[in-house]
């Protein structure tokens, strides 16, 4: 569920005439391999098409072919985005989308916004565990989540040797999460090189498990040049307090909208955070096409303004500046900060 039932989706609605083909059914293999279809099939729907090790040659050549009579839409895992970086370019034949979690901008009819959080911050935003809303099955389907792409995936992409210690590598981020990595101290922990640690970080982003936030140092004298944040896709993949998942869940939502906007539209991104010497921090700072767009505050609790947002918001004058307070019950604008819940922010974040 999630890429495949959106992939039938858009067959149903737009291209009645289309076909799907899942490469995991043996007649639809066959058919795919041997390129048995109709002339008025419209849409052609490959999926987990990543599954065969020559898929993007043979995408290539069916484009070449017969591109002028049908499109194409390929879906699969992460490796979809990695293969493209050898081998037979595709470059100029695709248009890459980045498939999300539900977040709270994006919730399926029948679940109230409220729900909606309570879910997000318990079993996550992943079809599957999200609309059964029961945190037994999402525990369940997260062990086998991990054990496939730690066991499959990995596997087949890279020449790792002991995937049990990738395990343990992967647990040790998700209890850090909201905190500063430091490689070498995770490398220490673990019993691993830091070029390992650094190279283990690499492969998870490219997984689509983690995403990475760098400082912003650009034209702030007192900023420091930092180790990374590291957050997760799902929000219930963290091993933590409700800070933490909280503070988890507006990064992912709002790496989401950047992803959006250059999927989409094309524009560069940035999502950032800003710590300076005096230990001034706001935990994210997005930016598009190089300009600040907004600075954003996330916190559990509390609702006085904080002082590092309202310092940098002074200083750097970003287009918006937002503390996202978890359990806020009213909220206010003051000294152009605007203070708020996850609820009110994001239900209008889909249309910015």
């Amino acid at each position: 569920m999630g890429k495949t039932t959106l992939a039938k989706m858009i067959m149903d609605l737009h291209f009645p005439e289309g076909r799907y083909f899942n490469w995991d059914f043996d007649e639809d293999r066959q058919d795919i391999l041997k390129k048995r279809w109709a002339g008025h099939n419209t849409l052609l729907v490959f999926d987990e098409l990543h599954k065969y090790p020559g898929w993007k040659r043979w995408v290539k050549g069916v484009y070449d072919t017969v591109g002028d009579r049908h499109s194409f839409l390929v879906t699969g895992s992460a490796r979809l985005d990695i293969y493209p970086r050898g081998g037979d370019s595709l470059m100029g034949r695709y248009h890459y989308w980045r498939l999300h979690p539900f977040t709270l901008d994006e919730i399926p009819p029948g679940i109230s916004r409220k729900d909606a959080f309570l879910r997000l911050m318990t079993v996550g935003g992943f079809p599957e565990p999200f609309i059964e809303g029961d945190e037994r099955t999402a525990r369940r389907w997260r062990r086998e989540l991990f054990d496939r792409v730690l066991r499959e995936d990995v596997r087949d992409l890279e020449s790792i040797r002991n995937v049990q210690l990738l395990s343990l590598f992967l647990d040790a981020l998700r209890r850090r999460v909201g905190g500063l990595v430091v490689l070498s101290n995770l490398a220490t922990e673990i019993e691993i090189s830091p070029k390992t640690a650094k190279a283990w970080l690499e492969i998870l982003e490219r997984m689509y498990l983690v995403f990475s936030i760098r400082p912003f140092t650009r034209s702030l004298p007192r900023a420091v040049a930092k180790p990374p944040k590291v957050y997760f896709f799902d929000n219930a993949d963290i091993i933590g307090d409700e800070g933490a998942r909280f503070e988890n869940l507006v990064a992912s939502s709002l790496l989401k909208r950047m992803h959006f906007w250059e999927d989409r539209d094309g524009y560069r991104c940035e999502l950032r955070y800003i710590r300076d010497k005096e230990g001034r921090e706001v935990d994210f700072a997005l930016f598009k096409e190089g300009v600040l767009e907004e600075l954003v505050e996330a916190k559990s609790s509390g609702e006085e303004i904080s002082k590092s947002l309202l310092y940098y918001a002074n200083r750097l004058k970003p287009k918006k500046a937002t503390q996202i307070v978890a359990n806020l019950k009213r909220p206010y604008e003051k000294n152009g900060i605007n203070v708020t819940d996850p609820l009110s922010y994001f239900n209008h974040f889909f249309e910015r």
